[in-house]
């Protein structure tokens, strides 16, 4: 027999970026709100993103946003109209937290701090009165097909409405283990498949393994289905791995590779700024001031020092080979390894090392306009949980404070 404990009339659960950004809204527009944290302190996973920056929004336009969010984004347009990237500036700059604007348009603290973004969430839940309980919830009740109550091993707590922010299940350690995917089916709620976005590739070719820890800036990446169509391409940079590669670039592109069913391979350019014709030019200045050179020593002023030995052996050059005696049907097999090394793509790697979960709560039975369950009354969905993801570069979080606003600004006082 659970205790029963004080009505109250908001229990959002998880104190991520939707949970505590709902809570404290809710909490500011009178509401008495009780926000539930199964980790020991919230804004765990917020802490981590952005590597230790966050990335807390995209400096961008409502139509710019829904570009960059390739599932369900049409029922993104009401809550983003409401609360907008602009919006999400405003309100961190009213909190204190100063933001700067980088490459592609991606916002961070001046600080370039996550924890400043975190501590400004805390003060505005503590400053709008949210009582915090460091409590796992273990079920969500309703009568009659309205919420009632959540319970957690200390007790039950009645309540008018339920704001289910878990997040999903990527990154487990920071407390997102798909609890909310389970509460929410557990009342009727259908949940489309789960799948790692924004994660690592695994690649079947062994040299991936033989360059562990190489990063390399300034190159394109360009993600194709077997069948040769073009699915993602992009400057920036990456990094191989023991698995395959991963680093900024590839996260974007698994974001684009939505079924791996169809195959994917990569191709690599290490020097976009040049064209074959211009590479050709310099490889042949290179080829006379080392003529003497054996080839394997010879490429040090064009490619990373542990990638030499990869570019030479996809070319099927002996390393031993003196640069004066290269043809040229081995010089353009060298060109097309440096513009274009292949990587066959494998699959993504497991869930809980993706930054974001595609799929979740189905959306066909949620308002679009309040985050509110068409199947329940008083339970809103925000952030993650939902079956809406997007792209990298601050979108994914934009999501979370547009659908947490939509909960919180939504009448959920019921007589």
């Amino acid at each position: 027999m659970y205790m029963k404990k004080q009505r109250t009339d908001i229990c959002v659960i998880g104190g991520g970026a939707a949970g505590m950004f709902a809570a404290g809204l809710a909490a500011k527009n009178g509401n008495r709100v009780i926000l539930f944290e199964k980790n020991r302190f919230t804004g765990k996973k917020l802490r981590i993103t952005g590597k230790g920056r966050c990335n807390v929004t995209n400096n961008s336009t409502v139509r710019e946003m829904l570009d960059n969010i390739p599932t369900n984004s049409r029922f993104m347009y009401s809550c983003l109209n409401r609360f907008s990237p602009e919006d999400t500036m405003e309100f961190f700059e009213g909190l204190g937290v100063r933001l700067k604007t980088e490459r592609g348009n991606r916002v961070f603290p001046m600080s370039d701090k996550a924890e400043d973004v975190v501590n400004a969430l805390r003060r505005f839940m503590k400053e709008s009165g949210v009582e915090i309980r460091y409590e796992t919830v273990r079920e969500i009740r309703t009568e009659d097909g309205h919420v009632s109550s959540v319970v957690t091993k200390e007790g039950e707590t009645p309540c008018d409405a339920v704001f289910l922010c878990t997040g999903g299940c990527s990154y487990p350690m920071t407390g997102s283990t798909g609890d909310g995917y389970r509460m929410a089916e557990e009342l009727g709620h259908t949940i489309t498949e789960l799948r790692p976005s924004l994660v690592p590739l695994e690649c079947r070719q062994t040299f991936c393994r033989d360059m562990t820890g190489l990063s390399l800036k300034n190159v394109t990446f360009t993600v194709y289905e077997n069948s040769g169509k073009k699915v993602y391409s992009e400057l920036g940079e990456m990094m191989f791995t023991h698995f395959g590669v991963t680093g900024p670039l590839v996260l974007s592109a698994s974001a684009h590779m939505r079924d791996y069913g169809k195959g994917y391979y990569a191709e690599i350019d290490m020097k976009p700024a040049l064209d074959d014709k211009k590479l050709d030019l310099r490889l042949l200045r290179d080829f006379e001031k080392y003529s003497n050179k054996d080839i394997i020593n010879a490429l040090g002023d064009l490619l990373p020092r542990s990638m030499i030995p990869v570019i030479i052996e996809v070319s099927g050059i002996p390393p031993v080979t003196k640069m004066h005696s290269v043809t040229r049907a081995e010089r353009m097999r060298l060109l097309d390894s440096i513009k274009r090394l292949r990587l066959d793509i494998t699959g993504p790697r497991p869930i809980d090392e993706a930054i974001v979960t595609a799929g979740g709560v189905n959306v066909n039975e949620v308002n679009p306009g309040t985050m509110e369950s068409k199947l329940v009354r008083g339970l809103y969905f925000a952030g993650e949980i939902l079956d809406v993801d997007a792209y990298t570069g601050g979108y994914n979080l934009q999501i979370a404070w547009s659908t947490a606003y939509a909960a919180a600004m939504s009448e959920v006082r019921y007589e």
